[in-house]
């Protein structure tokens, strides 16, 4: 049976401790700028994730986000643990030995890939250092992996502190590996964030979800029974995912190669626009599509289709509320809340620049990232991978000529322009499918609910963007920039949040009720025992 007060705990859950996460992000981001600027240092740096990356997103991503989750779920909430088990030992074990295949080519043939699949814009030295900086990280995909599948079970069993805890400390890595290296090796010392990457990995991603899910009675044997009848549908779910060229898993990939042809500093720019957008996509948007997902599955499993369509529509609701204020506030304060987490040490004015300027074309598709990553999960609930593959499919191969032309015609802006036109489209194609396969989700109530939120948010920005006005014509040029910085930040969204919230009251968004109950439930600790249940 469907209720609220369920998945907007598991929601609550998922957002306080991805927002644990995004501010552990955020520190290393600002780490990284303070020691290392933004420049071919850093751009090689992030260059170096392409491979590693690809190769998770293709093999370990489709199966962990389409494919195992909904059958394990299957055999969980109709009481087959021994079954379920069965099946995590088989999926662990195979795929253990084709991503250790795979890494292990990738060590010894690095230094050719990179040059084709991950920086071809670079030179003949910068391309060394990509190669190896990415046989340091290559190893961790194997830690993700398993930690991923590990994080699935412990999604089945209603428990996501674990999960949720596992990227902080991955950060906590490279923020200690690069504040090391950095202040004894200088801008040379970018290595330092590479090791922090694969110890950050083990410990978080790895380590602690193994000693979390035995308690939850793991049982690991491993087992080559490629041909068991669930093993079997898990490959049949996955292989779309593997062969479609989606979105989420090619859009940065892509920007990436064709930035490596651009000044020094383009790629690392981009990079830092899309985490700052990335950051209430992932609080929001990822916490519900995550925290929904199990309840969507197993009202699926059960054949509970009235309720399936009020989750969706539920938490379409509660994406537009929270992601149509976001849109607003990045736009109109981009470039003060990148001077307050990034320009520091050897971060210039002009690196600010460039990332608030990719930030404002990223930010218009935060509502679409939110909204796909749960319809996405709907279509995967039903056991139909083959949609979101085939639509992403589609939406790549426009996207990737629009990348093109648009660069040339507005420079590197047009790469993150592209990106958003992209995924709106993908949303929106995703969305209208999944109204006739689910039989209706309430569109004209979703349409209602956001009319009122776009007024309210347009109210708020309206008040942001009148207050940072006064504020850049008034002299503070007497306090530290860190200080005046701040005071352009706070006081316009301070002034923003409160009209907002005046707004919404007036409007009578009920959606704020929703977002609130998740934040209260996790600050105020209650249902933390139903969610480990």
């Amino acid at each position: 049976m469907f209720t609220q007060k369920a998945v907007t705990r598991s929601a609550g859950t998922m957002m306080a401790l991805i927002m644990l996460s995004r501010l552990f992000g955020l520190v290393r981001d600002m780490a990284i700028s303070n020691w290392f600027g933004q420049g071919r240092n850093t751009d090689v740096y992030v260059a170096a994730f392409r491979l590693p990356d690809v190769l998770f997103y293709l093999i370990a991503g489709g199966v962990l986000s389409s494919a195992f989750v909904p059958v394990f779920v299957d055999h969980i909430s109709n009481g087959r643990r021994e079954e379920g088990w069965k099946l995590f030992s088989i999926v662990g074990t195979v795929l253990t030995i084709v991503i250790g295949v795979f890494v292990i080519l990738g060590e010894v043939f690095t230094r050719q890939l990179v040059q084709v699949a991950a920086a071809p814009g670079f030179t003949g030295a910068e391309l060394d250092q990509v190669a190896h900086l990415t046989r340091i990280i290559l190893p961790a995909q194997l830690f993700f992996f398993m930690g991923g599948l590990m994080m699935a079970s412990l999604w089945a069993h209603q428990q996501f502190v674990a999960p949720g805890l596992g990227p902080s400390i991955y950060n906590i890595g490279i923020i200690i590996g690069g504040s090391i290296a950095g202040a004894r090796f200088g801008p040379q010392g970018i290595e330092g964030l590479a090791w922090g990457a694969l110890a950050g990995a083990f410990l978080g991603n790895f380590v602690l979800q193994f000693i979390v899910l035995r308690r939850y009675g793991m049982t690991f044997r491993p087992s080559l029974d490629v041909r068991h009848p669930d093993a079997v549908r898990v490959w049949k779910l996955m292989l779309p995912v593997i062969l479609s060229l989606s979105l989420p898993q090619v859009d940065v990939y892509f920007n990436g190669l064709f930035a490596s042809y651009l000044p020094g500093g383009i790629v690392s720019a981009l990079e830092r626009a899309n985490r700052l957008m990335q950051v209430p996509v992932g609080i929001f948007g990822q916490a519900i599509a995550i925290g929904f997902y199990t309840t969507l599955a197993a009202q699926y499993a059960t054949n509970q289709m009235k309720e399936f369509r009020e989750t969706i529509n539920y938490g379409l609701r509660a994406i537009a509320f929270v992601s149509i204020p976001s849109t607003v506030a990045l736009l109109v304060l981009g470039t003060p809340i990148v001077q307050v987490f990034l320009q520091q040490g050897k971060f210039p004015p002009s690196a600010t620049h460039k990332v608030s300027t990719a930030l404002v074309f990223y930010s218009i598709g935060i509502f679409s990232w939110s909204a796909q990553a749960l319809i996405a999960r709907s279509f995967y609930s039903m056991n139909q991978t083959k949609v979101p593959m085939w639509t992403g499919t589609v939406m790549t191969a426009i996207f990737l000529p629009m990348s093109l032309g648009l660069m040339r015609l507005l420079g590197y802006v047009g790469l993150p322009l592209a990106t958003t036109i992209a995924v709106s489209g993908h949303a929106a194609m995703m969305l209208y499918l999944l109204r006739q396969k689910a039989g209706g989700i309430g569109a004209k109530q979703i349409l209602l609910s956001a009319g009122k939120i776009l007024v309210a948010s347009s109210v708020m920005g309206l008040a942001m963007w009148s207050v940072l006005g006064f504020l850049q014509h008034s002299s503070l040029s007497h306090l530290p920039f860190k200080v005046a910085a701040g005071i352009r930040l706070m006081i316009p969204l301070s002034a923003g949040m409160l009209l907002f919230i005046a707004a919404i009251h007036v409007l009578q968004v009920e959606e704020s009720a929703t977002v609130w109950k998740m934040i209260k439930h996790r600050v105020s600790g209650s249902g933390g025992a139903s969610a480990s249940k």
